[in-house]
């Protein structure tokens, strides 16, 4: 008999490994602190599916549901410029 750890424990031997093994990697990864693509520190927690909150320069910001990506640079462009 194998033991189930973490949160995938609590559906004991139901809907398969693979499946509770997944399960288990995807609430791990959004449970954790994640690093603020602002201030860069590591107090970043998920608020909902895709919304994150920086506990230290209180941010909130859209992103990956289940993790927090790189925000992408956005270059403004001036009229007349060239």
């Amino acid at each position: 008999m194998t033991t189930i750890t973490g949160s995938a424990r609590r559906f004991g031997s139901r809907y398969g490994r693979k499946i509770r093994n997944r399960l288990e990697k995807i609430e791990s990864e959004q449970r954790k602190l994640h690093k603020c693509p602002f201030c860069h520190y590591i107090r970043v927690k998920r608020v909902s599916n895709g919304i994150w909150l920086c506990q230290k320069c209180n941010i909130k910001f859209t992103s990956k549901a289940y993790t927090v990506a790189k925000i992408p640079v956005v270059k403004a462009e001036v009229e007349g410029a060239a």
